[in-house]
């Protein structure tokens, strides 16, 4: 069964083990990754996950989970103001 919350949306949980495993729930879109960094947005704002050796194990957009494996060093949010729009540029996303 989904977690929703008063507002009808997934409830958001991230679940960080030993900054080498993550679990996160709540997220809509993965929008870019690679080895050192993982942009998600989530029903909470933009998630910029940095590390090392990161990899997306399991993703699953439809129930909103996201697998993570690698050394984590940050987690950073952004607010979703603005975010509607899929024409605008990732980097213009990130700089508002």
């Amino acid at each position: 069964m989904e977690d929703l919350s008063s507002a009808g949306k997934r409830v958001h949980k991230i679940m960080l083990t030993n900054r080498r495993t993550c679990t996160i729930n709540g997220v809509s879109d993965v929008l870019s990754f690679d080895v050192h960094e993982i942009l998600l947005e989530t029903d909470q704002g933009m998630l910029m996950i940095k590390g090392d050796e990161l990899h997306v194990n399991r993703l699953t957009l439809d129930k909103g989970e996201v697998d993570i494996d690698g050394r984590v060093d940050s987690l950073t949010y952004s607010e979703n103001a603005g975010y509607g729009s899929k024409s605008e540029s990732l980097l213009s996303k990130l700089f508002k």
